[in-house]
């Protein structure tokens, strides 16, 4: 298998990654060949994930405006992936140009990336690291440089969390983050579930199970595990719902709305809650 020019040296390219993988669903070019197959894979039995996709980045973008709007402009964006049109950086500093950005990822790849991208542009952060190990994160100098953890940060666990199993201790991870970040301090979060994807259980597992075969567990939670993660957190209106219902675009912009959305958008949960 012949190794692009953009791969960083040391990455085995014969192993899908779940961040090129969703690279691809949403239509990037940074992804390899083993990673189209499980993608296709996992669409032969689920074939709106690209349509899912497009919904999670739309909601992650009104959702970083709607921080911003709030005075929060400072975010900790944890499985960031590849970077694609619209990162979090761009929205946030259209918004608001002194907005500060720290991603985080464990993926080569992504991190690769996103550090070419961000070269030169000012209050951006790139780290390596994983949410299982909350504190590598806290404690990156990257974090210390961009962020002042005294004032509010949105942390950004956007499909993420549905990779880390419950012998991760996912909630564990989640509070511990939270109790470093400062009062009125958000987070943004989707989560894959079962509940609204236009299947059968036993149909959509087909897509799990793909998931499964490549060693990047799919965790697919319900309404109530999903909500388990905002404890400590003021759940804001309209609450813990799909994607496209939370807060839609509802001047026929590009982020759109719940108004005829492809079925497939609204699969999974997405919410913002504010630390009192």
């Amino acid at each position: 298998m012949e190794r692009p020019s953009w791969a960083p040296p040391g990455i085995d390219i014969s192993v899908p990654s779940v961040s090129r993988i969703y690279d691809y669903y949403l239509g990037g070019s940074h992804n390899f060949e083993v990673d189209r197959q499980a993608a296709r894979r996992a669409m032969e039995f689920m074939p709106g994930l690209p349509k899912i996709m497009q919904a999670n980045r739309a909601f992650m973008r009104r959702a970083v405006r709607h921080a911003v709007d709030e005075g929060v402009t400072q975010f900790l964006d944890i499985g960031s992936g590849i970077p694609t049109f619209g990162n979090v950086h761009e929205i946030a500093q259209a918004a608001s140009p002194e907005a500060r950005v720290v991603y985080v990822d464990h993926d080569p790849v992504a991190v690769a990336h996103s550090q070419a991208v961000l070269a030169g542009t000012e209050r951006t952060g790139v780290v390596a690291a994983d949410l299982r190990k909350p504190q590598d994160i806290l404690t990156a100098p990257e974090v210390a440089r961009e962020l002042d953890l005294s004032r509010p940060v949105a942390l950004m666990l956007v499909a993420v969390l549905h990779f880390l199993e419950d012998a991760d201790e996912p909630y564990a991870a989640v509070a511990q983050l939270r109790d470093a970040l400062a009062p009125g301090s958000l987070l943004i979060l989707t989560h894959a579930s079962y509940e609204g994807i236009p299947l059968s259980q036993e149909a959509a597992s087909g897509t799990v199970d793909v998931y499964r075969e490549i060693r990047n567990p799919l965790v697919m939670r319900d309404a109530e595990e999903i909500r388990r993660f905002f404890d400590g957190f003021d759940v804001v209106e309209p609450g813990l719902v799909s994607m496209p219902d939370w807060r839609p675009d509802t001047t026929g912009g590009p982020e759109g709305g719940a108004v005829d959305e492809d079925p497939y958008a609204f699969s999974g949960f997405a919410g913002v809650g504010r630390k009192a």
